[in-house]
């Protein structure tokens, strides 16, 4: 079996989003960058499949400007087989993110597709479902718990009432959600290995992809500063404030 996981480069979660000065988008210069923690908790999922014996090969791929080698280099250091890198320079939303990974789907032919439930830095939250409507595949989303089987894999998926475990024939498509698994500590000799493993490049244009941006960003701005804090000598004047100036009661 072969598992196809999509990785995303955005902008390090330990990092504090800065916005540009004209409003047009978040600083990314000289900002440090990392694969999008959800994405890596797919990784890991295939990665521990694949040390079950269920599958085979794990292919990395990624969507984005020659940048995004960096972050291939990291799943093939966790242990992903070879990467796949399709490069453009536009900026990318969720429908052709998706039609793209179509196209790779249809080239690599992998049985399972495991991927982040969302980026962190858009937090769309909908590549993965449209992508299993462009290929008429099962989806099994939010998953905290992946077991496969011959020709299935069951997902245990957290909703608000809690856990539901659902079924799905293979080909499937898996969004992982945080719980899922803890990822790897990566050691010095793998990141060494990982230069060896094959990274094969193409441009979306080479898929026979057509992109169109059908959001246009308006403007970027930073949220209002939050007011301080203030002491309250009673439970009656909390019972006040809250009443009449938060309006909450």
């Amino acid at each position: 079996m072969k598992i196809l996981v999509p990785v995303k480069r955005v902008i390090d979660y330990n990092v504090r989003v800065r916005v540009k000065a004209d409003g047009s988008g978040v600083e990314t210069a000289n900002v440090k960058m990392s694969m999008n923690p959800f994405d890596e908790l797919a990784v890991e999922e295939a990665i521990r499949l694949k040390e079950a014996g269920r599958v085979e090969a794990i292919v990395a791929v990624s969507i984005g400007a020659p940048a995004c080698r960096e972050t291939l280099r990291t799943a093939l250091a966790m242990g992903a087989d070879r990467a796949l890198l399709v490069t453009t320079e536009s900026e990318l939303q969720p429908l052709d993110v998706a039609k793209v990974l179509k196209a790779v789907v249809g080239q690599e032919a992998p049985e399972l597709v495991i991927m982040g439930k969302q980026a962190i830095d858009d937090d769309c939250n909908q590549t993965g479902q449209m992508l299993a409507a462009l290929l008429g595949w099962g989806q099994g989303t939010f998953a905290c718990g992946v077991a496969l089987a011959e020709d299935s894999v069951t997902v245990t998926r957290e909703i608000d009432g809690g856990n539901q475990t659902v079924r799905l024939k293979l080909p499937a498509v898996v969004t992982a959600d945080l719980r899922l698994n803890e990822p790897r500590y990566i050691k010095l000799p793998n990141i060494m290995k990982a230069k060896q493993k094959p990274l094969q490049s193409m441009t979306v244009q080479e898929l026979g992809v057509e992109v169109a941006a059908r959001l246009k960003t308006l403007q970027v701005s930073e949220p209002p500063p939050r007011r301080s804090g203030v002491k309250v000598s009673s439970v009656a004047e909390l019972v006040d404030k809250l009443h009449n100036e938060a309006k909450v009661l």
